[in-house]
């Protein structure tokens, strides 16, 4: 069984599966490759100077990769309850993960169809959201949701602070106590 699976592999999905991948947990991205970021052109995410949204998407994988997550392309078609964790079946096989963290951006049907609750969204073409609390808890003890489909900004820079933020709390309650991830210069 995994420890996490991160469905969506754009700035939000990528980051949280970056801070679980980077904390030792066996994390898995599922990714079908709808992503708006790949139609974005970014000037205004801190650290870039400019970069194609489909850059900024490949970049985001790489740094993944990097740290031991594997990203395999697959349509999520349900999440269900198991033993310990969660089923998650994909039109490429299924896979079971301790926590599950939606960050699927506009879209909410997978959502919906797996008991999450949802609620009007606040952002301009965003109609529905996932109902969240403050850590990324949605309503099902477990599965966690990060990004635009958890009403944040739409913003790369937004979305990406946010599931690094909800991939902080996922790995501080799998190992009992606040994690920290803070990397120095080396000398």
């Amino acid at each position: 069984m995994l420890d996490v699976v991160v469905i969506g592999a754009g700035p939000a999905g990528a980051s949280a599966a970056l801070i679980t991948a980077k904390a030792g947990k066996k994390t898995l991205i599922l990714d079908d490759d709808k992503t708006v970021t790949k139609r974005a052109w970014v000037e205004n995410h801190y650290g870039v100077m400019e970069i194609s949204g489909p850059d900024l998407v490949e970049i985001g994988k790489k740094q993944v990769r990097k740290f031991g997550a594997e990203i395999v392309q697959a349509t999520v078609t349900n999440i269900s309850k198991v033993d310990g964790g969660f089923k998650v079946e994909t039109s490429n096989g299924d896979h079971e993960a301790k926590h599950v963290i939606v960050a699927t951006g506009f879209f909410t049907d997978l959502a919906e169809k797996a008991g999450l609750t949802t609620k009007p969204g606040t952002e301009p073409r965003v109609k529905t959201i996932l109902d969240v609390d403050a850590a990324g808890k949605t309503n099902v003890d477990g599965i966690w949701a990060a990004g635009t489909v958890a009403g944040v900004s739409v913003h790369t820079i937004v979305t990406a602070g946010d599931g690094a933020r909800v991939a902080i709390s996922v790995v501080s309650e799998l190992n009992g106590e606040r994690y920290v991830d803070h990397d120095v210069l080396k000398s």
